[in-house]
């Protein structure tokens, strides 16, 4: 990171307030875990003076850090204990947490925008099978109502009625199909019954 400071300028007792006296320059600032006695150039040349007061200020950084660390390490525990005493575990904080983000996830534009664009294929793939389902269904009907149905329904009535005897000839197409099958059955059966007599 670079940092614009100003160097003083020779007569200058405040130079550091003053800004616009000195000159320009720039400093590197250490990142975090560098030494930051290492970034000081070897040509600068420090009184003495300044060297206690940078100690001075090193050892206040350092110990405001520990105080920093200390207090974020017993805050951490006091988190902990709250959290046991209200039953939260581990597993509840993960289902809190995905609760969560579900909501965030689902408040954003784009996640209505996509619900709202299913929905309506939804409702449209829906109308298109009921559409579909009507078609079908007029298209039995249409078959039922033809001629030729009409003919074979007839022709297995007919059947029914020599086959089942004096029975009248009524019921819906099913009950003409089972019963005519039933009548074919035992047909089979007196014929069979009748060649093993012979």
């Amino acid at each position: 990171m670079e940092v614009f400071s100003y160097l003083p300028c020779p007569g200058c007792a405040d130079s550091q307030r003053s800004g616009p006296q000195g000159l320009l320059r720039t400093d590197s600032i250490p990142e975090v875990g560098e030494d930051a006695a290492a970034t000081v150039g070897m040509s600068e040349t420090l009184s003495e003076e300044e060297q206690n007061e940078l100690r001075k200020e090193l050892a206040k950084v350092e110990e405001e850090i520990q105080t920093l660390s200390q207090v974020l390490a017993a805050k951490e525990k006091h988190l902990a204990e709250i959290k046991r005493k209200l039953g939260i575990n581990s597993l509840q904080e993960l289902k809190q947490n995905i609760t969560k983000s579900w909501q965030d996830v689902t408040s954003t534009a784009a996640y209505k925008k996509t619900s709202e664009t299913l929905s309506q294929a939804g409702q449209k793939a829906s109308a298109a099978f009921s559409s579909v389902g009507s078609v079908i269904t007029k298209k039995f009907e249409d078959v039922k109502n033809s001629s030729t149905f009409k003919s074979f329904e007839e022709k297995v009535e007919t059947l029914k009625s020599k086959v089942g005897g004096s029975k009248p000839a009524s019921g819906d197409f099913g009950e003409v199909l089972n019963s005519a099958a039933n009548a074919s059955a035992t047909e089979t059966i007196a014929e069979e019954t009748q060649e093993e007599t012979h």
